[in-house]
């Protein structure tokens, strides 16, 4: 029975296995690495677009933009500079005029307090608009998996993947932390309710936990008062409050046991004008296409307005994450060179493991050529047997590739909330498993050119 050229070259493979498994693995990692990196690049900033949603602008007192947004829109840090209340109305009053937004035709002006958090993971205090006007991906806006959204003080809606990792439930009662780190304490006189569990977002927002503003000014009020010995503290209408209620407060500010039965110890009416502070303002501005629009005619105009005020910083996040990506991608070019330097180890791999090997096998091919195999059938058998390398390198690399970026996207979404979906083009994966196939096959030229030199008469002498 002839034997076919498959089978040749199966049982040329499989006789020296080792070295075969070893130059495919060599293959796939090359091809992985290529994959992985690729399609985190693409995902990675679809993700990022996601968080910032439909706002054009976010306003903050952060040292410069893209840093306002990291923290404003990703919670990487707790914004450090607040914004007093009444540069909160003025800023809106400067934009909107008297009449503010109109959220019904899609403008708003949501602030946003950030810097207290729930066992590491971040608290955002704002208002109602914050889920009925802004979305976080301009595409679907909030939806809830249970329960409700916020209506008074004290109440939390948990983002999805806050709510999994605490393991939070409807009206559960929590303690949030007064600050973040190692700075923060616990306020045990301010019993929180979880009211509503959003649904997945994609962003970053799905790590985070949201009350409202009063809230948060309470407990920094709370601080306050406890700081100032709880004696004389006059709230914004004028009521002095007796000495001997806060009799009970000397002790340490972070010792907080009292009995309150079950009620804050203050209310909204011991805020004073300096306790009312936010750290940044979602802005969207009216647009002619309505709420779903995507961009703002007046834009450029009101951007060049407020951007003169030195007290605040105005950031485009559309604009801020294409230049994070511009930075990223000096970078990511650095990684992708590095992935091509290693498939074109993978191919010179390739090529050692054939020319290595020709040494054995040049008796075989001797016999091949007795047995009626031209020259040029020779070369081919060895050419085919390195693409062959290189497509089984290339098919297992797909399946790394998918396992890594499976892996990355889920340290991504542990750690920065985001969701990535690692896709490729179709045509840059045809690309890259054609290439590989095609450079494997290119590595197999000397040892296929060794093949064919090998002389007949030489090879077929007995051994010993």
């Amino acid at each position: 029975m002839a034997l076919t050229d498959f089978t040749i070259i199966r049982r040329s493979m499989t006789a020296r296995l080792f070295s075969t498994v070893t130059t495919v693995l060599t293959v796939a990692v090359a091809v992985a690495l290529m994959l992985v990196l690729l399609s985190m690049r693409q995902s990675g900033r679809k993700a990022f677009e996601r968080g910032s949603g439909n706002m054009h602008l976010l306003i903050s007192a952060d040292s410069n933009a893209l840093t306002a947004v990291l923290n404003g829109i990703y919670y990487a840090n707790p914004p450090q500079r607040p914004i007093a209340w009444p540069k909160f109305n003025e800023t809106v009053a400067g934009v909107f005029g008297s009449r503010g937004p109109d959220i019904a035709n899609g403008s708003f002006a949501i602030p946003v307090q950030m810097g207290d958090s729930f066992r590491g993971s971040p608290v955002a205090a704002t208002t109602p608009e914050f889920f009925t006007a802004f979305k976080p991906d301009p595409q679907m806006g909030w939806e809830l998996a249970s329960g409700r959204f916020f209506e008074r003080e004290f109440e939390v809606v948990a983002g999805s993947a806050a709510a999994s990792s605490h393991r939070l439930k409807l009206d559960q009662n929590i303690v949030l932390t007064h600050g973040a780190g190692t700075t923060g304490h616990e306020h045990a006189e301010f019993k929180y309710t979880v009211v509503g569990i959003l649904k997945p977002t994609g962003s970053a927002h799905d790590r985070a936990l949201f009350t409202n503003l009063d809230s948060t000014w309470l407990i920094h009020a709370y601080d306050r008062i406890e700081h100032e010995g709880g004696h004389d503290h006059t709230s914004e209408s004028g009521d002095a409050h007796d000495d001997h209620a806060h009799e009970d407060h000397a002790h340490d500010d972070h010792d907080h046991d009292h009995a309150h039965d079950g009620e804050p110890p203050i209310t909204v009416a011991d805020l004073i004008e300096d306790d009312r502070k936010i750290t940044g303002i979602y802005l969207r501005l009216p647009t002619r296409g309505g709420g779903g629009a995507e961009t703002s005619a007046i834009l450029p105009q009101v951007f060049d307005q407020l951007r003169r005020d030195p007290s605040i910083t105005v950031a485009q996040p559309a604009q801020q994450i294409s230049n994070l990506f511009d930075i990223v991608s000096n970078i990511d070019q650095i990684f992708l060179a590095l992935a091509a330097v290693v498939m074109v180890s993978s191919g010179i791999a390739v090529m050692l493991a054939l020319y290595n090997s020709m040494e054995q096998r040049r008796r075989q091919i001797a016999v091949l050529r007795v047995l009626g195999a031209s020259r040029g059938r020779i070369f081919g058998l060895i050419l085919t047997e390195s693409a062959m390398i290189g497509f089984l390198g290339a098919a297992l690399g797909l399946v790394l590739a998918h396992l890594g970026a499976s892996i990355v996207a889920s340290v991504m979404k542990e750690r920065l909330g985001l969701v990535i979906d690692p896709e490729v083009e179709i045509r840059t994966l045809l690309s890259i498993v054609l290439s590989t196939i095609a450079l494997a096959a290119v590595a197999g030229l000397v040892p296929a050119v060794m093949a064919y030199r090998t002389p007949v008469a030489r090879n077929l002498k007995p051994i010993g």
